[in-house]
C-alpha cells in the first residue's frame, strides 16, 4: 500500500498535509517530517502542512496558510475520523490519503494504510519512507524520533515494539542522532507550567475509589499564565501515582476535558494478545449515555464530587452550600436514578 501512496505523491503538483486538532507532539512531527522528505525528493513540488499551531511545538517548523487547495493530493496523519481533522474540508481534494496509527473508527480517504500495531504515526513515516523511494536527512529523521518519543513516553509504553526499537536504533546510527539535545525541546517547560503542575498535584482531589480531579478554572490558569491547553501536557505526568487509577483534569472553556486511567478494560483489542490496552470505539450518543450513567452513580455514592465540580456561580446560585446541595440529592434520589439523556 506504500507503493500506492507513493504513486498518487508522484503523480500530484500540490500535496496538503492534516492532522488531528489539538496538535501534539506526534502528530506535529509526523506531517512535518513528510513535508520535509517530500520536499526533498521532489524540489519541485508545493508541499504544505496545515492546522492550527502550537508556540510549544514551534521547533518542529512553521506550518503553512494556503488559501487555495483544490484539486490537491491531502494525505492525513494520525487521525482517525472525520471531525477530527484539523484546517481542511474534505471536498475541495481530488484525493485523499489517511496514515494512522490508531483502530479503524470510519473511512474518508481514497487509501487508508492503518497499522494499530504502530507506536505512533511517526513510526509509520519513518516506515513509509524506509520502503519508497523517499528521501530522509538528519533533521528528518530528528523530528520522526521526538514524535516516538512522545507518543510511547520515551519507549515506557507497551507500543513499544521490538519493530519500533529496530527502527529507531537503524535511524540512531545511520543518521548519529544526538539522542541529549533532541530531548531538550521536548521536555522544556516554563517555570509558570512547572507551577501549575505542583498546584495540580497539591489540589487534586482523590475519591475512594481512586479517582482523581480537579476543576481549573479560567482564573487559576490565567494566575499561572497559561493556555487551556497547557494541562493536558502534563496529564501523563500523573501515572504513578499508587491510590490514583483514574485521573481528569477539567479545564475552564475547553470542550475536551482529559481522562486518563490505568487498568479499566473494556474489550481486549483483536489479534494482540500481548497488549495489555484495551479499546471500544463508542458513538457520541453511547458516550453521552455513558457519563450521563456515571454522574448518577456518583449522585448515588459521593455527591461532594460533583458539586465540587459545578460551576462556581451556578453551585452558588442554585445551592448556596453544600449542605443544601447534599439535601437536594438526597430528596430526589429516585427521579435521578429513573432519568434518562432525550437532548445531549
Amino acid at each position: 500500500m506504500y507503493s500506492d501512496i507513493y504513486k498518487l505523491i508522484c503523480e500530484f503538483d500540490k500535496i496538503i498535509l492534516a492532522r488531528h486538532v489539538g496538535v501534539d507532539p506526534d502528530a506535529m512531527a509526523s506531517v512535518m517530517a513528510l513535508k520535509d522528505s517530500i520536499l526533498l525528493t521532489f524540489p519541485e513540488k508545493k508541499v504544505y502542512a496545515v492546522g492550527s499551531g502550537s508556540n510549544r511545538f514551534s521547533y518542529f517548523g512553521k506550518l503553512d496558510k494556503v488559501e487555495d487547495m483544490k484539486d490537491a493530493l491531502l494525505i492525513v496523519l494520525d487521525t482517525p475520523d472525520m471531525r477530527r481533522i484539523d484546517g481542511v474540508v474534505l471536498s475541495d481534494f481530488k484525493k485523499i490519503v489517511k496514515i494512522d496509527h490508531h483502530p479503524f473508527v470510519e473511512k474518508f480517504a481514497d487509501i487508508e494504510y492503518i497499522d494499530d500495531t504502530a507506536s505512533s504515526a511517526s513510526e509509520l513515516v519513518l516506515e513509509f519512507i524506509t520502503e519508497t523511494p523517499l528521501l530522509m536527512n538528519k533533521n528528518i529523521a530528528s523530528k520522526i524520533y521526538l514524535g516516538i518519543v512522545s507518543d510511547t513516553n520515551r519507549f515506557m509504553f507497551n507500543n513499544s515494539t521490538g519493530k519500533t526499537f529496530l527502527s529507531v536504533a537503524r535511524m540512531i546510527d545511520e543518521y548519529h542522532l544526538e539522542i541529549d539535545s533532541l530531548y531538550e525541546p521536548l521536555y522544556l517547560r516554563p517555570l509558570n507550567e512547572v507551577r501549575l503542575e505542583g498546584f495540580i498535584g497539591l489540589n487534586l482531589s482523590i475519591t475512594e475509589n481512586g479517582v482523581a480531579y480537579i476543576k481549573l478554572t479560567k482564573e487559576i490558569l490565567e494566575n499561572f499564565k497559561v493556555d487551556a491547553a497547557a494541562p493536558g501536557n502534563m496529564i501523563n505526568n500523573f501515572n504513578y501515582i499508587d491510590e490514583v487509577l483514574i485521573w481528569a483534569f477539567f479545564t475552564e472553556d475547553v470542550k475536551n476535558e482529559k481522562i486518563n486511567n490505568k487498568f479499566l478494560q473494556v474489550k481486549t483489542i483483536e489479534n494482540n494478545g500481548n497488549n495489555e490496552y484495551t479499546i471500544e470505539l463508542m458513538s457520541d450518543v453511547k458516550i453521552a449515555n455513558m457519563y450521563f450513567d456515571i454522574i448518577k452513580n456518583i449522585l448515588n455514592s459521593e455527591p461532594e464530587v460533583l458539586y465540587d465540580i459545578l460551576d462556581t456561580d451556578y453551585q452558588q446560585k442554585k445551592f448556596g452550600s453544600i449542605e443544601n446541595f447534599m439535601e437536594y440529592v438526597d430528596n430526589n434520589k429516585n427521579r435521578f436514578t429513573n432519568m434518562q439523556i432525550s437532548k445531549y
